[in-house]
C-alpha cells in the first residue's frame, strides 16, 4: 500500500508557496498519493486560537517578513514579501481548487495552486478577482466552467469538509501534511516527512 497525504493549505498562504514544489516532489519521490485539500484557514484559526496577521504582535509581523526574504533567497524562489494584493480573500480561488481536484484530478489541483501561489507572490496578481481567476485557468490549460463551479453547493460543501476534517486533525496553520495521523507543519518541516516517508508502514500493519 502505498502511502497517502492530506495536504492542507489556503491559497494565499505565502509558506505554502515555498514549500509547494518542493513537497510535490517528496510525495512523487516516494510514490505518495497526495489528497488536496484546500481550507478555510481564518475559520481554523477561530478554533485553534491562531491570529490574522494584522492582528499579531508588531514584532512577529516583521520577523515574518525577515524569514520570508531569507528563506525565498535560500531556496532560489521569487517573491514579492509584501505584494500589492495582500491580505486577499482567498475562498474562491479556493474553492476553484476544490472544482478542479473534482473534476480535473490530482495533478491539475496541484498545478492550479502552483499557479495561484505565484499569482500572489510572484506576479502580485489579486486571484480574488474572476477575471484575474479565469485567465489563470486559461494559462493551466483548465476548462474555464471551472469558476461557475466553484460556486456551486457540492464544491462549498466539499470546501467545508475539508475545513473541517483539518480542525478534527488538530491542524492550527499552512501548510500541514498528515501522514498516517502524524502532522508536519509548515515547509521547514518538509525534510523530516521526507525521512518518515523513507520509513514509512502504515500505523495498522
Amino acid at each position: 500500500m502505498n502511502p497517502a497525504i492530506d495536504y492542507y493549505f489556503a491559497p494565499h498562504s505565502p509558506w505554502t508557496y515555498l514549500g509547494h514544489a518542493r513537497f510535490v516532489a517528496i510525495a512523487r519521490e516516494a510514490g505518495a498519493e497526495i489528497r488536496v485539500r484546500p481550507v478555510d484557514l481564518g475559520a481554523i484559526f477561530a478554533f485553534s486560537g491562531g491570529l490574522p496577521l494584522a492582528e499579531r504582535p508588531a514584532q512577529r509581523q516583521a520577523y515574518r517578513l525577515v524569514e520570508l526574504d531569507r528563506i525565498s533567497k535560500d531556496l532560489g524562489l521569487p517573491m514579492n514579501i509584501q505584494p500589492r494584493h495582500f491580505p486577499v480573500p482567498p475562498a474562491l480561488a479556493a474553492r476553484l481548487v476544490v472544482a478542479v481536484e473534482r473534476d480535473d484530478g490530482v495533478d491539475a489541483a496541484l498545478r492550479l495552486s502552483e499557479a495561484l501561489f505565484a499569482a500572489i507572490w510572484v506576479q502580485e496578481r489579486n486571484v480574488s478577482d474572476p477575471d484575474v481567476l479565469a485567465a489563470i485557468l486559461g494559462d493551466c490549460e483548465l476548462p474555464a466552467r471551472r469558476l461557475e463551479d466553484a460556486s456551486t453547493a457540492d464544491v462549498l460543501a466539499r470546501y467545508e469538509t475539508n475545513t473541517q476534517e483539518a480542525i478534527t486533525a488538530q491542524i492550527f496553520g499552512a501548510p500541514s501534511y498528515v501522514l498516517d495521523g502524524e502532522i508536519f507543519w509548515g515547509q521547514d518541516r518538509l525534510e523530516l516527512l521526507r525521512k518518515k516517508l523513507a520509513r514509512w508502514a502504515p500505523a495498522s500493519a
